[in-house]
């Protein structure tokens, strides 16, 4: 599964460059609304943290956090793909706090404050979803595992509409997730699924 969503995401930064497309989002707007949400896990800091992102593509996040006036704060971006993460070190290398890493597994991420993940878990290619799901629960345990004070992510949701919906994309049941989560991480859960997109976003809280 790896080496093939390696070699999807090479192919779409060949075709789109580092943009929002070149990471499977619709556009610009579609990727910030995402990076909105998933950063309200940090509703009470301001600086002086850190913050994983795996599954970071291109490392369009760091700056996006900068804009919007995060300061000294630790970025770290990881990701299977080499040629996104040399991309990320190209791009952003004016960004000192920030850092970014190929990893093979999701373990080999350092511990920090805060760690999210943006449409990581949309992209089944062709594995059925019995084949898919353990992935997803693997990958949830790693990042709490992996942060202090809590992590966020983005599932697409069961609810799109069904004559919309792809073979090659997972669909997540909300509520299901939510459940999982409160049971198995926090008690401080919570499911943000009214943003206007086929997709919701966890935040636990620790």
């Amino acid at each position: 599964m790896i080496d093939k969503l390696n070699q999807f995401y090479k192919e779409q930064l060949e075709l789109y460059g580092s943009t929002a497309q070149g990471v499977n989002w619709k556009d610009e707007d579609a990727q910030i609304l995402r990076f909105v949400q998933l950063l309200k896990i940090l509703e009470n800091e301001s600086k002086g943290f850190s913050i994983n992102d795996l599954g970071c593509g291109y490392g369009a996040l760091a700056p996006f956090m900068q804009k919007i006036g995060f300061q000294d704060f630790v970025f770290r971006g990881y990701d299977l793909s080499v040629d996104m993460i040399e991309k990320a070190k190209e791009t952003y290398q004016d960004i000192s706090q920030a850092n970014f890493y190929t990893i093979q597994k999701t373990q080999e991420m350092a511990e920090a404050d805060y760690c999210v993940a943006s449409g990581i878990f949309n992209k089944k290619l062709n594995l059925k979803e019995f084949e898919f799901f353990p992935y997803i629960l693997e990958t949830l345990e790693v990042m709490n595992d992996k942060s202090k004070k809590g992590f966020a992510f983005n599932m697409l949701t069961s609810y799109s509409d069904k004559d919309k919906q792809r073979e090659d994309l997972y669909y997540a049941n909300p509520s299901f997730v939510f459940d999982y989560c409160m049971r198995n991480f926090s008690r401080n859960v919570a499911l943000l699924h009214d943003y206007r997109a086929y997709d919701f976003t966890i935040l636990v809280k620790k």
